[in-house]
């Protein structure tokens, strides 16, 4: 069975069905332009987003746990019920499928430990965050994550949760959601899950790989 089919296996159905994932309802990620952008938003802010075009507005975002380790092996965001006919690597500009060799993939790398999905506003959003929280605070600046994302994931107990949805400007809908990406470090691929008018009806990141029997 190639990857893909896993994949498939995994994702045709409007749940996942497998006794060694735990699936969670994050709430929804609003994408105002409808341009994905999936990186770790620490080191890889400036990632292309992906070219396929998806619809604008809110959809609702999964969470999918390996049970054994507690860690995120998968995330979803879901764009309609519609009944999948293929899957394809998801790619940005530049990036051709056809020049991969067996298992290479496209995707971005996390040093971080985290991931995110965001609409390309969003993206820009987020920069100009940092810049302004940079210029404010000077030689006071601790970082983005420290100014912006740690307190979303952790208070003076400890750790909150292992996702979080995170808005960049209050004044504008768009969110981010940013996630511990599987084991921690490591190179991610996306996949799109296509149906037979050939919209997006599902976009996933997978950190680790869970096979289907």
């Amino acid at each position: 069975m190639t990857h893909l089919d896993n994949i498939a296996k995994l994702f045709n159905k409007n749940f996942v069905e497998s006794p060694l994932i735990e699936t969670f309802d994050a709430g929804k990620i609003h994408l105002s332009t409808g341009s994905i952008v999936a990186c770790d938003p620490l080191i890889t802010n400036d990632m292309a987003a992906f070219k396929v075009n998806y619809p604008q507005g809110e959809f609702p975002v999964l969470v999918h746990k390996e049970r054994e380790s507690n860690c995120i092996a998968y995330v979803e965001i879901v764009f309609s019920a519609a009944q999948i006919s293929e899957w394809k690597l998801a790619t940005t500009d530049g990036q051709n499928i056809e020049e991969l060799k067996g298992e290479e993939i496209f995707g971005y790398p996390v040093e971080s430990g985290m991931g995110c999905f965001m609409d390309a506003e969003t993206q820009d959003c987020l920069n100009h965050l940092e810049k302004r929280l940079f210029h404010r605070k000077g030689a006071e600046f601790m970082g983005i994550y420290e100014e912006f994302f740690h307190e979303h994931f952790f208070d003076e107990n400890g750790a909150i949760d292992q996702f979080a949805f995170l808005k960049p400007d209050e004044d504008k809908a768009g969110n981010i959601f940013a996630f511990e990406t599987g084991y921690g470090e490591g190179f991610y691929a996306s996949y799109i899950g296509f149906g037979i008018d050939g919209e997006p009806v599902k976009l996933v990141s997978e950190f680790i790989e869970i096979g289907v029997n």
